[in-house]
């Protein structure tokens, strides 16, 4: 790893600031920090840009890092709108167009890191480098809290959140459960799910959460998935972060999507949950310097990208164990595809 450069920034420089703008009618809110190569931070469902605090400032520390609001989260506005993954990278990519920033480097978390990766897919002019933590869209496994709040009435019940002592006594449950399942992955991640709960309450907060949820999940799973479409990422350096005991997202997808990805970096924290930065943020920022200082920006070729949608996915690319490949390969054959 490259020797880090001496913090000679001040601090209220490094210290992420609250922005926003109006696109398409619709304010959209972000933090910033830093100056340097760009790298955009894309938070959960049901979660805000704040939940990447463990980190950012560290990373401005060389690098622009602009943490959004997705719409329908935080302090952006939550209108009746599309909330696919692939509205979301859209919203992604007017975003940096706004804020004149040409190419990043893209960190998407859980249900961000599909929107990563939809991005990605999508612009590819646009990235550098695209880093998945915990990512959602590898297969239609998922935690069956998030299939029983996608059926009908499911998230509507959330609603109860907003009746007295509701939300408190689920607070108490939560810090109780957290002491009886101490370092496991559902101790580790029970207070961020608390936290993102007491932001639900709010009527178009919870409609908005309830129109993402049913984008990409219902009593099944996981709607889209992304493993058909992972050969694409040949040519874009690929770098996969997870918990070993993530209890929303299985780390075995995280195996997945590395078998299903040429030449992608793993890196498995032992004993995290679903929110590894928050978990060990200084090993979080270190695995971030280091795969940025060993990796050269993806150079977009429309020729190369034209060809390997013409060859299509190459099961000779798939790489890991024999157990491994066989789960990409069934996966790929038996998971619904996204259309998109």
């Amino acid at each position: 790893m490259a020797k880090r450069k001496p913090n000679l920034r001040s601090v209220r420089e490094l210290t992420p600031t609250l922005h926003h703008r109006t696109i398409h009618g619709y304010r959209r809110a972000y933090r910033v920090a830093g100056s340097g190569p760009a790298i955009l931070l894309i938070h959960g469902i049901g979660d805000n840009s704040t939940t990447w605090s463990t980190v950012q400032s560290k990373l401005a520390q060389r690098f622009t890092v602009i943490a959004p609001d997705l719409l329908g989260h935080g302090q952006s506005d939550k209108p009746r709108a599309d909330y696919s993954v692939a509205a979301y990278a859209n919203g992604m990519r007017d975003l940096l167009s706004v804020l004149d920033v040409e190419r990043v480097t893209v960190i998407g978390h859980s249900l961000g890191g599909g929107v990563a990766m939809q991005f990605a897919y999508q612009f590819p002019q646009l990235v550098d480098r695209l880093i998945l933590v915990g990512a959602g869209g590898v297969t239609k496994d998922v935690n069956v809290a998030l299939r029983i709040a996608s059926l009908p009435l499911g998230t509507e019940a959330l609603a109860l959140l907003r009746l007295p002592l509701v939300l408190p006594a689920l607070q108490v449950a939560g810090r109780v459960g957290g002491a009886v399942f101490g370092s496991t992955g559902l101790g580790r991640d029970l207070p961020d799910v608390l936290r993102i709960l007491a932001d639900l309450p709010e009527p178009t907060a919870s409609s908005a959460f309830a129109r993402t949820l049913r984008a990409v999940v219902d009593w099944r799973g996981q709607v889209v998935t992304m493993l058909d479409r992972c050969y694409l990422t040949e040519s874009v350096p690929v770098q996969l972060i997870w918990g070993s005991q993530d209890s929303v997202i299985p780390v075995s997808h995280a195996r997945m999507a590395h078998s299903a990805m040429p030449g992608s970096v793993l890196e498995i924290f032992d004993g995290s949950g679903h929110f590894p930065f928050h978990d060990d943020p200084d090993r979080f920022v270190e695995c971030v310097e280091k795969f940025v200082d060993s990796t050269t920006p993806a150079v977009y070729d429309q020729d190369a990208l034209r060809d390997l949608l013409r060859t299509g996915v190459s099961e000779r690319a798939i790489t890991g164990t024999v157990g491994t490949r066989v789960a990409v390969l069934d996966a790929m054959g038996a998971d619904e595809r996204s259309a998109t």
